[in-house]
Protein backbone atom coordinates (compact mmCIF):
# COMPACT_ATOMS: atom_id res chain seq x y z
CA UNK A 1 0.00 0.00 0.00
CA UNK A 2 1.40 3.40 -0.90
CA UNK A 3 2.48 5.63 1.94
CA UNK A 4 2.11 9.37 1.75
CA UNK A 5 3.89 12.02 3.75
CA UNK A 6 1.12 14.56 3.24
CA UNK A 7 -2.62 14.08 3.03
CA UNK A 8 -5.05 16.34 1.22
CA UNK A 9 -8.68 16.09 2.26
CA UNK A 10 -10.40 18.84 0.31
CA UNK A 11 -13.15 18.32 -2.22
CA UNK A 12 -12.30 21.50 -4.10
CA UNK A 13 -10.46 21.52 -7.40
CA UNK A 14 -6.76 21.86 -6.67
CA UNK A 15 -5.09 25.12 -7.60
CA UNK A 16 -1.94 24.14 -9.55
CA UNK A 17 -0.03 27.04 -8.00
CA UNK A 18 -0.71 25.90 -4.43
CA UNK A 19 -1.49 22.19 -4.68
CA UNK A 20 1.48 20.04 -3.67
CA UNK A 21 3.96 18.60 -6.15
CA UNK A 22 3.05 14.92 -6.07
CA UNK A 23 6.06 12.62 -6.48
CA UNK A 24 5.92 8.82 -6.63
CA UNK A 25 8.97 7.03 -5.25
CA UNK A 26 9.37 3.47 -6.57
CA UNK A 27 11.83 1.17 -4.82
CA UNK A 28 11.67 -2.20 -3.12
CA UNK A 29 14.23 -0.93 -0.60
CA UNK A 30 12.93 1.14 2.27
CA UNK A 31 16.39 2.70 2.74
CA UNK A 32 16.25 4.18 -0.77
CA UNK A 33 12.74 5.54 -0.19
CA UNK A 34 13.89 7.02 3.13
CA UNK A 35 16.98 8.56 1.49
CA UNK A 36 14.79 10.17 -1.19
CA UNK A 37 12.45 11.51 1.48
CA UNK A 38 15.40 12.96 3.43
CA UNK A 39 16.95 14.53 0.29
CA UNK A 40 13.77 16.16 -1.02
CA UNK A 41 12.11 16.95 2.28
CA UNK A 42 8.96 19.02 2.01
CA UNK A 43 10.05 21.48 -0.68
CA UNK A 44 12.03 21.73 -3.90
CA UNK A 45 12.62 25.46 -3.54
CA UNK A 46 10.90 28.82 -3.24
CA UNK A 47 9.34 28.58 -6.72
CA UNK A 48 7.51 25.33 -5.88
CA UNK A 49 4.61 24.49 -3.60
CA UNK A 50 5.02 21.82 -0.91
CA UNK A 51 6.06 18.31 -1.96
CA UNK A 52 3.99 15.20 -1.31
CA UNK A 53 5.98 11.95 -1.60
CA UNK A 54 4.23 8.60 -1.97
CA UNK A 55 6.17 5.35 -1.67
CA UNK A 56 5.63 2.33 -3.93
CA UNK A 57 7.36 -1.03 -3.53
CA UNK A 58 5.58 -2.74 -6.45
CA UNK A 59 5.17 -1.70 -10.07
CA UNK A 60 1.50 -2.71 -10.67
CA UNK A 61 0.21 -0.39 -7.93
CA UNK A 62 2.29 2.51 -9.27
CA UNK A 63 1.13 1.95 -12.85
CA UNK A 64 -2.50 1.90 -11.67
CA UNK A 65 -1.96 5.23 -9.87
CA UNK A 66 -0.37 6.70 -13.01
CA UNK A 67 -3.39 5.70 -15.09
CA UNK A 68 -5.41 7.77 -12.60
CA UNK A 69 -3.03 10.74 -13.14
CA UNK A 70 -2.13 10.94 -9.46
CA UNK A 71 1.50 12.15 -9.81
CA UNK A 72 3.53 15.01 -11.23
CA UNK A 73 6.82 13.05 -11.37
CA UNK A 74 8.12 9.53 -10.71
CA UNK A 75 11.45 8.60 -9.15
CA UNK A 76 12.27 5.02 -10.16
CA UNK A 77 14.95 2.87 -8.52
CA UNK A 78 16.88 1.13 -11.30
CA UNK A 79 17.99 -1.59 -8.89
CA UNK A 80 14.50 -2.73 -7.82
CA UNK A 81 13.60 -6.37 -8.45
CA UNK A 82 11.93 -8.00 -10.23
CA UNK A 83 11.16 -4.95 -12.39
CA UNK A 84 13.80 -2.24 -12.23
CA UNK A 85 13.28 1.44 -12.85
CA UNK A 86 14.58 1.30 -16.42
CA UNK A 87 12.14 -1.41 -17.47
CA UNK A 88 9.33 0.28 -15.57
CA UNK A 89 10.07 3.63 -17.25
CA UNK A 90 9.79 1.92 -20.64
CA UNK A 91 6.53 0.25 -19.61
CA UNK A 92 5.07 3.53 -18.32
CA UNK A 93 5.99 5.39 -21.53
CA UNK A 94 4.25 2.70 -23.59
CA UNK A 95 1.18 2.05 -21.42
CA UNK A 96 0.23 5.30 -19.68
CA UNK A 97 -1.32 8.17 -21.64
CA UNK A 98 0.56 11.42 -21.01
CA UNK A 99 2.76 10.05 -18.21
CA UNK A 100 4.54 12.35 -15.78
CA UNK A 101 8.29 12.94 -16.08
CA UNK A 102 10.37 9.91 -15.10
CA UNK A 103 13.68 10.09 -13.25
CA UNK A 104 15.62 6.83 -12.91
CA UNK A 105 18.07 6.32 -10.05
CA UNK A 106 21.03 4.09 -11.00
CA UNK A 107 23.92 2.66 -8.99
CA UNK A 108 26.07 2.05 -12.07
CA UNK A 109 26.78 5.12 -14.21
CA UNK A 110 27.69 2.71 -17.01
CA UNK A 111 23.98 1.79 -17.21
CA UNK A 112 22.89 5.37 -17.89
CA UNK A 113 22.92 4.78 -21.67
CA UNK A 114 20.02 2.33 -21.38
CA UNK A 115 17.88 5.02 -19.76
CA UNK A 116 17.67 6.63 -23.21
CA UNK A 117 16.02 3.41 -24.42
CA UNK A 118 13.57 3.59 -21.53
CA UNK A 119 12.72 7.20 -22.43
CA UNK A 120 13.46 8.40 -18.90
CA UNK A 121 13.63 12.17 -18.63
CA UNK A 122 16.73 12.09 -16.44
CA UNK A 123 19.10 9.76 -14.59
CA UNK A 124 20.53 10.38 -11.11
CA UNK A 125 23.06 8.33 -9.18
CA UNK A 126 22.57 5.92 -6.33
CA UNK A 127 23.28 6.22 -3.51
CA UNK A 128 21.02 9.25 -3.34
CA UNK A 129 22.93 12.53 -3.57
CA UNK A 130 21.02 14.96 -1.29
CA UNK A 131 22.05 17.96 -3.39
CA UNK A 132 21.77 16.54 -6.89
CA UNK A 133 18.44 14.72 -6.50
CA UNK A 134 16.25 17.70 -5.52
CA UNK A 135 18.02 19.94 -8.06
CA UNK A 136 17.41 17.41 -10.85
CA UNK A 137 13.77 16.89 -9.86
CA UNK A 138 13.20 20.66 -9.81
CA UNK A 139 14.85 21.07 -13.24
CA UNK A 140 12.74 18.29 -14.77
CA UNK A 141 9.54 19.80 -13.36
CA UNK A 142 10.49 23.28 -14.62
CA UNK A 143 11.09 21.87 -18.12
CA UNK A 144 7.71 20.11 -18.05
CA UNK A 145 6.01 23.31 -16.91
CA UNK A 146 7.73 25.36 -19.64
CA UNK A 147 6.62 22.85 -22.27
CA UNK A 148 3.00 22.94 -21.08
CA UNK A 149 2.72 26.75 -20.94
CA UNK A 150 2.60 27.30 -24.74
CA UNK A 151 -0.20 24.73 -24.95
CA UNK A 152 -2.10 26.45 -22.14
CA UNK A 153 -1.68 29.86 -23.81
CA UNK A 154 -2.93 28.48 -27.13
CA UNK A 155 -6.07 27.17 -25.41
CA UNK A 156 -6.77 30.54 -23.73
Amino acid sequence: MPESSAVSSTNESPDPATSPVRIAVYSDRRTIRDDVRAAIGGSLGPDFPAVELTDFATAPILVRALHNREFDLCLLDGETAPLGGIGLAYQIRNEVDNPPPLVVMLARRDDAWIATWSKADEVVPLPVDPLQLPATVADVLRKRQAMSQPAQQANS
